[in-house]
């Protein structure tokens, strides 16, 4: 009994018994039990541990009141060329060391002040309707990367909750999922194009996406898998699972939804992010119908020379 209470006290416990007091490595353990952590839904968390258990391994051993704002910079300046990794990292320290703040382990957060790196582009790329034409090419109805194409397009949900879809998602002819990391219910019909990829699939497999060894994607496999799949279809690079998420929201907002019917598909929480898609879609309609009339007022135009002309 005594070695079994030992070995109960032993559990995993965030690396606490390794640390060194002041440490970068004793500020993470502190943080990841902090009730802000905590509250973190999953699969926040483990966005979060991913990042700052990069950041340990190559700091965890340095005291954290000698970190200054210099230091974040350099840091950020390591992996510029990819402004959105930078911005994310600087979240995390700046998440630490407000922390850091709270628990005592120093009296200021050098992380506020410095600023993010400017991104090119609005995130993630948006599919455009040539290349998902594209990729419907190069795989048809009844391969793996078509099926996850449709679950990306036509849920307009995340990664990590479409590698969770499943036959007792489906209601009814209604996908009901909640999202991993927004918490919201979302109820999605199931028709055409996605309901021909799933009405191909065996009938006792239960989650809609299986690796080659039979076996659910996990969130990271899944999009090395699919990054493979688009450069196969020869597809340029950066387009993303993400995208397609970022494609069926512009598909919602061209064909004429309002802000509401987007964000009770996407599952959007504000209607900030919505109508974002919807001003999008009204900008290019409304680009659309003026050039249509200056075509018109140029072909005016030119009859009513001919006829001058005819005239005289």
């Amino acid at each position: 009994m005594a070695a079994h209470s030992a070995a109960i006290e032993k559990r995993i416990d965030n690396g606490a018994t390794k640390t060194v007091p002041g440490s970068i490595d004793a500020l993470i353990v502190s943080y990841y039990r902090s009730a802000d952590f905590l509250g973190l839904r999953p699969i926040s968390q483990q966005v979060y541990r991913n990042i700052i258990e990069r950041f340990r391994r190559d700091h965890g051993s340095k005291p954290v009141a000698m970190l200054d704002r210099e230091h974040i910079r350099r840091l950020m300046a390591k992996i510029a060329d990819r402004p959105a990794a930078a911005n994310q990292l600087l979240k995390m320290i700046r998440l630490l060391m407000r922390h850091a703040v709270d628990a005592g382990f120093r009296k200021d957060n050098p992380a506020i002040g410095v600023r993010k790196l400017k991104m090119e582009s609005g995130g993630f790329r948006t599919w455009s309707e040539d290349e998902i034409a594209t990729f419907y090419t190069k795989f048809p109805l009844g391969t793996r990367e078509r099926l996850a194409l449709d679950l990306l397009l036509f849920t307009g949900q995340r990664r990590g909750d479409v590698v969770r879809m499943g036959r007792q998602h489906i209601r009814d002819g209604v996908l009901v999922i909640r999202q991993s990391k927004t918490g919201t219910e979302v109820e999605i019909p199931v028709a055409g194009e996605l309901r021909q990829s799933l009405d191909l699939l065996p009938a006792g497999q239960l989650v809609f996406l299986m690796t080659g060894q039979g076996k659910a994607f996990t969130a990271a496999g899944f999009t090395n898998w699919f990054r493979d799949a688009v450069s196969a279809a020869g597809l340029p690079i950066g387009l993303s699972a993400h995208g397609l998420r970022k494609a069926a929201c512009r598909r919602l907002a061209e064909a004429g939804c309002t802000a509401p019917q987007l964000m009770s598909i996407s599952g959007h929480k504000t209607l900030a992010e919505a109508t974002r898609y919807i001003e999008a879609a009204n900008r290019k309609a409304l680009a659309e119908e003026g050039m249509e009339k200056v075509r018109a007022f140029v072909a005016k135009g030119k009859k009513g020379t001919t006829d001058v002309k005819s005239n005289g």
